[in-house]
């Protein structure tokens, strides 16, 4: 009686965070247009059909890709906020992170994708992507809100300021990150550093003490 013949060994699925990776490094390098599922596929050694079982959709792919770069970002920012630094200094951190490196950066190009498809994308998609946005606005309102206590930056409703500096921050991001002409990263840098100078800058002291 012949042995019964041995089932192929299904080849595990790729983790899922060697996907994002991988789909994070194929828009760094080509760009987010050269970024398919069978393309992915065959970086991470999965069929297309493979990756639609996990993700369900392209938007699902990149939402969630997006999720990861921010977790890996977050990472980064919570370790520039807790060096013992002026809250001016670590703001300016936070800006400097904030920020686009330049045209075509991958995690702003993956955000506007991202933007762009949550017009057609349901209530719970915006919700997750309202949640990245609000990991940021949590972190400037506590440094503003730390600044006024320490008398390091002047007062002002940190909720209503943090709304409008994210809001300033995305308008100068998008013009970097799409190439604006006349826009480089420097100089948009001097334009936030001023505005903030201007709103919330160091606390000077009284002239009529001493």
């Amino acid at each position: 009686m012949s042995p019964p013949a041995r089932r192929p060994r299904r080849r595990p699925a790729a983790p899922r965070e060697q996907v994002l990776a991988a789909a994070m490094a194929t828009i760094a390098e080509a760009g987010l247009e050269r970024l398919t599922m069978a393309g992915l596929g065959r970086e991470v050694g999965m069929s297309s059909g493979h990756l639609l079982y996990y993700f369900g959709t392209k938007d699902e792919l990149l939402l969630q890709t997006l999720q990861w770069s921010e977790e890996q970002l977050g990472a980064e920012r919570r370790a520039a906020l807790a060096r013992p630094l002026p809250v001016r200094a670590r703001l300016d951190a936070l800006v400097d992170l904030y920020l686009p490196d330049g045209p075509r950066d991958p995690r702003w190009t993956l955000w506007l994708e991202v933007w762009n498809r949550s017009q057609s994308a349901g209530p719970p998609a915006r919700e997750r992507q309202l949640e990245l946005e609000l990991a940021w606005h949590r972190d400037l309102v506590a440094l503003l809100v730390e600044g006024a206590s320490r008398g390091e930056l002047r007062a002002v409703d940190a909720e209503r300021f943090a709304t409008r500096l994210r809001a300033l921050l995305d308008g100068f991001g998008t013009h970097l990150v799409v190439g604006l002409p006349g826009t480089d990263r420097e100089r948009v840098r001097e334009h936030v550093r001023e505005f903030l100078d201007e709103s919330v800058g160091a606390v000077l002291p009284d002239a009529g003490e001493g």
